[in-house]
């Protein structure tokens, strides 16, 4: 439903339902979901409450589609992450996103937010995550596919190791104030998928 709408909008349109999901997810960064209220972002936006209402008919559509943008970000598209040096760019980024952002509105902070008490929130975040780990699981069957990685390599606990570190640790380097934890997940990630890779003949 909510990409009919998103391709029936007038250029216009899509502006102003930019600027209210920017001002969302800078003032849930900040706040939180709970301490974020459609008041605060139909005036950080600068809109009228029924310019708001018009794209998002209830707060938990505004969440939804905050969500759904930041499922969208992805740890990586397929073709991308497909191999261990193009891995360790993208942990290496990661880290470094880690360490210069501040207040983070992100799957990990929505997901430790939203999914003790708001089921639909849990399930829209839980396909985000399914997509990430589908695009790392794609990424390491291309590996394996080309004789990178070992044939009996267990690619859904690769998949789902990297995927665990880059979210856990970005959680856990929000709350220390450090991206080290990040690093150091991400790290060890990397070495379960290292210890697979086929080492050269000779």
């Amino acid at each position: 439903m909510v990409e009919r709408i998103v391709r029936r909008l007038t250029p216009k349109g899509e502006a102003t339902r930019t600027r209210i999901l920017d001002a969302a997810t800078a003032l849930i960064g900040a706040h939180g979901v709970a301490g974020t209220s459609t008041d605060q972002v139909r005036h950080a936006a600068g809109v009228s409450g029924s310019q708001l209402y018009h794209y998002f008919a209830t707060k938990q559509a505004l969440i939804g589609a905050v969500i759904a943008r930041q499922a969208a970000v992805g740890p990586g598209a397929p073709g991308v992450l497909d191999s261990v040096e193009a891995l360790e760019a993208w942990a290496d980024a990661a880290v470094a996103r880690q360490g210069v952002v501040g207040g983070r509105c992100d799957l990990s902070t929505l997901a430790a937010e939203l999914c003790a008490g708001d089921e639909a929130s849990r399930a829209e975040v839980r396909a985000g995550y399914e997509r990430w780990r589908v695009a790392l699981l794609d990424a390491l069957r291309a590996m394996r596919d080309r004789g990178t990685l070992r044939p009996d390599a267990d690619l859904d606990d690769l998949a789902l190791a990297l995927l665990a570190a880059l979210q856990g640790g970005s959680l856990l380097a929000q709350v220390l104030g450090t991206a080290e934890p990040m690093r150091a997940a991400m790290g060890a990630a990397l070495d379960r998928v290292r210890s697979n890779v086929v080492e050269p003949e000779g």
